[in-house]
């Protein structure tokens, strides 16, 4: 990732964004006076982009961007090392009989598995990112969040995937979870720091343009809709409004964020609805692996017959490709 900067880093972030923050008034104040979500507005536009036909040469090129966009994940409590090494192998070749395949953006895993990864896509140019803070809940204290983010850090980690507080959220106690958004940012050090919202726990599109906000207020890189594991997880509606959200920051500030939706999405079909409201919301800017990237362990497979059905003008059929 190397298009996103902090937002310390190279712009500095306009006056009225830091008072924004002075206080929990003063961002309470910020947040309840940003625009309104308009739901039937943002639902039937995202609908409408859905239904995009997508040429074939243009489908390709969807398809390879798509794939170079995903964060390969497993996060399950049965994962060994074993698993990851195999995952890491799939990460630098998908399609291990079509060498033009793109690898993968990241591969992603728990903290303690992280040594493993690093070993296994040493010189490659894939990240090893890592959930942290107490995932999927965060139900923990914020010192236990912060050595968990230094634990994936020190083993090699390039990303870090962090939970919010919703609970805090939800009861408007804004100014906590800015402040722990920016202690886990500190901790990372190098890496770089991917808000997950858990946007179907926050209930409304209106908390998701606040929750959005706050995360790039206190120095998120990316903002990410889910965990992928609770439900919904990432849709194009909630997707729609991260992107405005980074498209907004980016207009007051130069400062490029990214987006992460995730959970859910298993189609190339899905993919490519994506792919169109990254274009159509954002901007052309957004389509690349350093500012938009998918949270999948499925959706990969489906790119790959996909990608050899467009090739070789047949469909391959699921034996071509191996099973996560």
């Amino acid at each position: 990732m190397t298009a996103t900067t902090s937002s310390s880093a190279v712009t500095a972030t306009p006056a009225p964004l830091t008072d924004a923050t002075r206080d929990e008034a003063s961002l309470r104040r910020f947040l309840h006076g940003l625009p309104g979500v308009d739901q039937v507005g943002v639902e039937q536009r995202a609908a409408g982009l859905g239904t995009r036909s997508i040429k074939k040469s243009a489908k390709l090129w969807a398809i390879d961007t798509a794939i170079s966009m995903v964060d390969l994940t497993t996060l399950e409590g049965a994962d060994t090392r074993g698993k990851v090494r195999a995952l890491a192998a799939k990460a630098k070749r998908p399609d291990p009989d079509r060498p033009d395949t793109p690898r993968v953006a990241a591969v992603c895993v728990y903290p303690d598995m992280v040594e493993t990864a690093v070993e296994a896509l040493r010189g490659t140019g894939i990240h090893v990112a890592s959930v942290a803070t107490g995932f999927p809940a965060g139900r923990t204290s914020r010192e236990i969040k912060l050595a968990d983010t230094k634990i994936a850090v020190d083993a090699g980690a390039a990303e870090i995937d962090m939970v919010i507080d919703r609970g805090a959220f939800l009861q408007g106690r804004y100014l906590a979870v800015f402040e722990e958004i920016q202690a886990i940012k500190a901790a990372c050090g190098s890496a770089h720091l991917k808000v997950i919202l858990e946007t179907g726990e926050l209930a409304t599109y209106d908390n998701v343009r606040r929750a959005s906000w706050l995360a790039l207020l206190a120095g998120g890189d990316f903002i990410k809709t889910s965990t992928g594991k609770v439900s919904p997880a990432a849709t194009l509606p909630v997707t729609h409004v991260m992107l405005q959200a980074v498209r907004d920051w980016f207009v007051q500030t130069g400062d490029l964020r990214g987006v992460k939706p995730a959970g859910g999405i298993r189609t190339t079909k899905d993919a490519i609805k994506y792919l169109v409201a990254v274009h159509e919301v954002a901007g052309e800017q957004w389509l690349t692996p350093d500012l938009f990237r998918f949270g999948a362990s499925s959706l990969l497979n489906d790119l790959l017959l996909q990608r050899r059905t467009q090739a070789d003008g047949h469909y391959s059929g699921p034996d071509y490709v191996t099973v996560d």
